[in-house]
């Protein structure tokens, strides 16, 4: 049971009497360590398997602990969620502690505070519902009764999303609600397990019975509700190992705080301590940029920081890219992963990784124009998010109501009409303070504001039919299979994940650390925050930033502050926008620059700017002498690829690549190359049957010429 484990790890596993504190640091196989220490008390016969439990925090870890047990050899052992546990127990002795039938259990709390809001006559939107309902489960989980909720806040400088006064309000009548509908939440099962062992002595003396030893996983997310409910549980003994990692405590927002793991010591003085740094997951290359990030931290979690020692062979070194602006990031991002595909690195073993949720359409539509399947993690697909829907059905409307007539000359007026449309469906000239849903649905319009602003910078004289139509053509070309797909995902969305390489984009002042981050602890969360995103890459990392939004744009932005001193130039953060659309890529050993001159339109000579248009090497507007018919036998031979090879069409080559093919009528490898779109993998597996097609035959020969 000992064989195979390291040092520390088989130190964990020997500790099986006395409190117990493993501080195990990203990828250090603290799994591994306390699964093997639970199954050797018990296959030692020290520990019985009914009398162990074993909480985490999500199904899924809970889900892997009891499979690990089982291989093991201990699968009598409960391993659960908090609230798992909670409610089993609460389920068995609620009749004996109560009496009667248990409340029924609220799946979902969202329609009881919309009521709840009604009553006290407080208007709230689909968003505003969600940010409140998440206050009211900040409160419950940090044992806030309504009254003291304002206060509260005050105190923990939490960026309320209403008047806290009025969130107060609706919080009380919705507890009155609740018990008048005789319902309980998810809270209320830990408030009432709670109870019941503080009131029965009874009942608590049987359940310390029953759990002799106990063993809490992500033990620095443990929120002030969940160390009562464990207090409870332990009794006055200390048969209890806890697992956790100050550094990557980034959940403090749904009431997580890292004090519990970082006062164990102060509560059990006579503890085991073991440290877990071997890092198993990441190169050394990787773990000294998370040491290096860590190193520039404060506050109390980074006085307990742990230096990550990687156990890897050497790899290739994190790769520092600027770009000029966000589709030429982007843009970029993909042709990295594309390659990295071609190199034999799987789909599925590549992440994109972002601060919000709201970043992901500009390289859902990157990855879907390089032809790389992806999946979205933790979030619905851009164009499937309910405010888009609503946004675009509401465009479609005004473009009826408008008519198809061109807008006037002004080139701000498209944008200024979609304004005012989504002006109606939340978006506002500012943004909403503080985070949560609120602030996702803004992001989310301003994210079509900016694609109104950039479609009407393209398409001189656009009408808002022709924006409608662009929409519905971007949102078509992004269903990918979810199969070896690329993950994107946010941080947040990506704790507790690894893959073979990992992308962080988006690291700009204002993104990372986000915005509305303002106190010291919330800007150290942000740094934590990249901390865990570095930390998910087994190989290869890059990191990335663009200097301005837009192409054209003014070059304002500045590199996050938490890469300064770690990558390459950061003594000076001058600006580096000269280098042009391609970006600047530098990686730690290198310094190298690649700068990528302008795209000039072929057919008026104007510098290109957006990327459809970079990719048919002419102006949207300028004329097309496309073959018509050359474009519909592409499309054809598309499709029945498409249908071999079980991929979306896009997958093969875009619409935007076929018409550049079908424009320019290549007659040679190299001709076929130097359009974008086409690549080397791209070249070699379909150029053949598309020079035949260009040469008027049926590209039915590339399979046999190769």
């Amino acid at each position: 049971m000992l064989d195979g484990l390291d040092p520390e790890q088989r130190e964990v596993a020997l500790a099986l009497s006395g409190p117990v504190c493993v501080l195990a640091g990203a990828g250090t196989g603290k799994t591994r360590a306390i699964t093997h220490r639970i199954a050797y008390g018990v296959r030692a016969g020290i520990l019985q398997p009914a009398s162990v439990l074993a909480v985490t925090f999500t199904n899924r870890a809970a889900g892997e602990m009891r499979g690990r047990l089982r291989q093991l050899g201990a699968g009598g052992v409960q391993a659960r969620t908090f609230h798992s546990a909670a409610l089993r127990q609460l389920q068995f002795f609620w009749p004996k502690a109560v009496g009667g039938d248990m409340p029924r259990l609220l799946e979902r709390k969202i329609q009881l505070v919309a009521d709840a809001a009604a009553r006290c006559r407080i208007r709230l939107d689909r968003n505003e519902l969600r940010d409140v309902t998440g206050e009211i489960e900040w409160a419950k989980v940090t044992q806030t009764v309504p009254a003291d909720y304002p206060a509260a806040v005050a105190k923990s400088v939490r960026d309320a999303p209403r008047d806290p006064a009025e969130i107060s309000q609706i919080y009380a009548l919705y507890e009155q609600l609740k018990r008048d509908r005789s319902v309980i939440d998810f809270e209320d099962v830990l408030l009432l397990t709670v109870g019941i062992l503080q009131d029965r002595h009874d009942i608590a003396e049987q359940i310390r019975r029953q759990y002799q030893h106990f063993v809490v996983d992500e033990y620095q997310d443990v929120s002030p509700l969940q160390q009562r409910l464990l207090d409870l549980w332990l009794g006055d003994r200390d048969n209890l190992c806890v697992v956790g990692d100050a550094s990557q405590t980034i959940y403090s927002f749904t009431g997580a705080t890292p004090d519990h793991l970082l006062n164990f010591r102060n509560r059990h003085p006579n503890a085991t301590v073991v440290k877990l740094v071997r890092d198993y997951r990441s190169t050394p290359q990787v773990v000294h940029l998370a040491n290096g990030l860590l190193s520039q931290a404060r506050g109390r979690a980074a006085e307990h920081r742990l230096e990550l020692i990687s156990q890897r062979d050497p790899g290739p070194e994190p790769a520092y890219t600027e770009y000029a602006d966000e589709p030429a990031e982007a843009e970029g991002t993909a042709r990295r992963i594309r390659d990295l595909v071609a190199a034999g690195v799987p789909a599925g073993e590549i992440a994109v990784l972002y601060r919000i949720n709201a970043q992901s359409e500009v390289y859902e539509q990157a990855l879907a124009d390089a032809g790389v399947p992806y999946q979205l993690r933790g979030a619905e697909r851009f164009f499937e998010r309910q405010e888009v829907r609503e946004a675009g059905i509401a465009l479609r409307g005004a473009a009826r109501a408008g008519g198809n007539d061109s807008l006037l000359d002004d080139a701000d007026d498209l944008p200024s009409q979609v304004r005012a449309v989504l002006s109606t469906k939340g978006w506002t000239s500012k943004p909403p303070s503080g985070s949560g849903a609120v602030r996702d649905r803004w992001e989310s319009l301003a994210a079509l504001v900016r694609l109104a602003e950039d479609f009407a910078r393209a398409k001189s004289g656009a009408t808002l039919s022709d924006l409608v139509a662009e929409l519905d053509e971007r949102a078509a070309a992004q269903h990918a299979p979810t199969v070896q797909g690329v993950t994107l995902a946010s941080l947040h969305a990506a704790k507790g994940l690894e893959w073979d390489a990992v992308f962080l984009v988006g690291l700009t002042e204002g993104m990372m650390p986000i915005t509305y981050a303002k106190t010291d602890e919330q800007v150290e969360e942000e740094r934590r925050l990249l901390y865990v995103g570095v930390t998910r890459a087994r190989l290869h990392l890059s990191l990335s930033w663009a200097l301005s939004r837009a192409p054209g744009g003014r070059a304002s932005r500045r590199p996050t502050r938490f890469l300064k001193g770690l990558r390459p130039g950061s003594g000076s953060l001058g600006s580096l926008a000269a280098a042009g659309a391609g970006g600047i890529e530098r990686g730690i050993a290198g310094g190298r620059r690649k700068p990528r001159g302008p795209v000039l339109c072929r057919v008026c000579g104007a510098t290109l700017t957006e990327a459809g248009a970079m990719k048919l090497m002419r102006c949207e507007d300028c004329p097309s002498d496309m073959d018509e018919a050359l474009y519909e036998r592409l499309r054809d031979w598309r499709a029945e690829q498409a249908r071999e090879l079980a991929q979306p069409a896009y997958c093969v080559f875009t619409d935007k690549t076929l018409m550049a093919i079908a424009e320019r009528v290549p007659t040679t490898d190299g001709e076929l190359s130097s359009i974008s779109g086409v690549g080397v993998r791209k070249l070699d597996r379909f150029g053949a049957d598309v020079l035949a097609i260009c040469a008027g035959g049926d590209g039915g020969t590339g399979d046999d010429e190769h």
